[in-house]
């Protein structure tokens, strides 16, 4: 257990890190919090999401933590996500498809007298999203994700970001 947590986290250390020395192309990196709901396990998800400045024409690095609670289990999840923007004319919206890999670290809790179990998961993530900008500046986004493997099935994520260094 304190092996998982020391490479959980060194990941969250170094991956925006890395992200942000690579976040060379236009538009400015940005930090925000996440929330939704995931289906299987069936859980109330918080977390945080970093997003780097256009990696390659249209293509963004969205690194995010994230805890589930509920359905007797305890899920922190480390998702390595991709996204490609797509261009609406004359639309603030947009829209951006995504593919990622997730590592859950899940603890469920077992009835007496039963112990409880801690297992790792790795899975991948199908995106479908979209973020509309605000007055302040900052984006508002929503999205889907659809996981294949040991990973909750579906997740219907909402945040906010907002740009560093302003």
């Amino acid at each position: 257990m304190l092996r998982r947590l020391v490479v959980l986290l060194a990941a969250v250390v170094v991956l925006p890190a890395a992200a942000h020395a690579a976040g060379h192309g236009s538009g400015a990196p940005m930090f925000g919090p996440r929330f939704g709901a995931s289906v299987d396990p069936d859980q109330v998800v918080v977390g945080g999401q970093y997003t780097t400045g256009e990696l390659a024409p249209s293509v963004t690095f969205a690194p995010n933590l994230e805890l589930g609670f509920g359905d007797d289990q305890t899920v922190v999840a480390l998702n390595l996500d991709g996204h490609y923007h797509l261009n609406l004319r004359d639309s603030d919206w947009a829209p951006y498809l995504g593919f990622g890999v997730g590592i859950n670290f899940v603890s469920v809790d077992a009835p007496a007298p039963f112990k409880d179990q801690s297992d790792t998961a790795v899975g991948g993530n199908f995106i479908l999203g979209t973020e509309v900008p605000t007055r302040s500046g900052s984006r508002f986004f929503t999205e889907l994700k659809l996981g294949l493997g040991d990973i909750p099935s579906l997740k219907i994520i909402a945040g906010w970001n907002f740009a560093l260094g302003r």
